[in-house]
């Protein structure tokens, strides 16, 4: 098949204004639906005593609600027209799915980092969540109505320019383009920002196995055991787990090890010979169950502790995948194939971050484990860094739009090869970044009335919701 010209590609991205004019992007649509009904949809299947931590945990704000719904803006999203430019994508891509984390190189690097909800649909889909994101959060910050539509404005054009760099990049240039927080520095508006990012470094690199080690495990001189914190880290077969005993029913016999065997060795079969030796030199030693997030609060999660032959520690994380919210609610036009047949929803969400990010884990793998259940694998804490925005002043709060506009356009870019045909439907002038302004503040009222619902919900005890320090209570560790 002969490979469309420049000129074509632009011709293309051009065409789909035809199809999704670039000001109808303003709009939020006809919303006739249950938010309620909606989350209970998506708490199906998840540990029973863990649902109502999780609407305690959205309960805190109309910011962590925001967090915990991408189910309903996915729906929500589906009800308006949209570009007909389609492509891998996060789908949700808030501010706080933003990061700081340690490539295979050691080296520091800013990225995407989850990808839970990944799969095909339209480029704005991902613009529009974090673009919404930040007219919540900029509202929980008291900040005013002209500061949260200046950062969408700041990352939508943003994510504007940096496409149109990025549509004049040969392949590899895209594949190997990294937002290292070296750039980040050189980017930084004052003297007293660069400070702020290398402070961040500093905390990032001390973020290691080791000093995991230290905070959460012991040694009875034998083994290591990692300590209980219910609600958010317990032995599912111990005195403090939250699984009832038809969910643990599947571990039961106390021989964890026997039960998780076949998904280890599942596991395996997707690394490559060299992360298999490697993985090879680790003893397990201990395995809890770790409550992590909002969204995914209530889905299985699990944390593996292995050492090596010094004692040195690799924690591993086993994360339950269930069908991404795009696929749910995408509907690819009629004879258009948008969506490959997904046979393992773990896999999905590998090769979906193996696309998006620009350097992964080298522990990404999946498995299936107990009940059929669809898992990925990741290291549980490699120099991570996630930003505290409620500590961030309205300079480093656009400094931050600025970066998620820049490190989306990269993601895009590169799991697409559409960067030609993104740029120029999108343009050059502000038409599309104004459209996302106006759509993300009619969002944000939104998710401020579902919020409100929600509350109400949860106060007439049709929801019951629990925060962590109420189940902590508890317990007595």
């Amino acid at each position: 098949m002969k490979a469309s010209t420049i000129a074509e590609r632009e011709a293309r991205g051009r065409a789909a204004r035809e199809h999704s004019k670039r000001s109808s992007h303003r709009t939020v649509g006809e919303l006739h639906r249950d938010p309620i009904a909606l989350l209970r949809q998506s708490s199906e299947g998840r540990v029973e005593n863990l649902v109502p931590l999780r609407y305690g945990r959205m309960a805190v704000s109309p910011f962590t609600f925001f967090r915990g719904t991408a189910i309903i803006q996915a729906h929500d999203l589906a009800q308006i027209h949209d570009s007909g430019l389609t492509m891998p994508i996060c789908g949700d891509g808030h501010l706080m799915n933003f990061g700081g984390f340690a490539t295979p190189e050691r080296q520091l690097v800013f990225d995407l980092n989850d990808f839970d909800e990944v799969s095909t649909g339209p480029f704005e889909w991902d613009l529009k969540r974090l673009c919404a994101s930040l007219v919540v959060a900029a509202r929980h910050m008291r900040l005013s109505r002209s500061t949260a539509e200046h950062l969408v404005m700041t990352a939508a054009t943003e994510y504007r320019e940096r496409m149109a760099q990025y549509a004049q990049c040969g392949a590899l240039e895209l594949w190997y383009d990294r937002i290292t927080f070296d750039r980040m520095a050189e980017t930084a508006l004052t003297p007293e920002r660069r400070r702020t990012v290398r402070r961040a470094m500093e905390k990032a690199a001390s973020r290691t196995h080791e000093s995991l080690l230290e905070k959460m495990a012991e040694h009875d001189g034998a083994h290591w055991h990692i300590r209980d914190a219910p609600p958010a880290l317990f032995h599912i077969l111990g005195a403090n787990t939250l699984f009832t005993e038809e969910e643990a029913a599947v571990f039961k016999g106390n021989d964890w090890r026997k039960s998780l065997a076949p998904m280890w060795g599942d596991y395996l079969k997707t690394m490559s010979h060299d992360r298999r030796e490697l993985l090879d030199h680790f003893t397990v030693q201990d395995i809890v169950f770790k409550v992590v997030g909002v969204g995914s609060v209530g889905t299985r999660c699990l944390v593996l502790l292995s050492v090596d032959h010094m004692g040195k520690p690799l924690f591993m994380q086993m994360k339950e995948a269930r069908q991404s919210v795009v696929a749910q609610f995408y509907k690819p036009p009629h004879g258009k194939h948008a969506h490959t047949a997904v046979k393992h929803e773990g896999e999905r969400v590998v090769q979906g971050q193996r696309m998006l990010q620009a350097a992964s884990d080298i522990f990404l793998g999946w498995a299936t484990g107990p009940q059929g259940r669809h898992f990925y694998f990741r290291q549980l804490r490699d120099m991570k860094l996630s930003a505290n925005i409620e500590l961030f002043d309205n300079d480093l709060l656009e400094g931050y739009a600025r970066l998620c506009g820049w490190i989306m356009a990269r993601a895009h870019a590169k799991a697409s090869g559409q960067a030609i045909e993104v740029s120029a439907y999108i343009g050059r002038g502000d038409q599309f970044a104004e459209a996302l302004t106006a759509y993300s503040t009619s969002y944000a009222d939104q998710v401020e009335r579902d919020y409100d619902v929600f509350l109400k919900a949860c106060r007439s005890g049709e929801l019951l919701a629990r925060s962590d320090e109420d189940m902590a209570a508890d317990f007595r560790v």
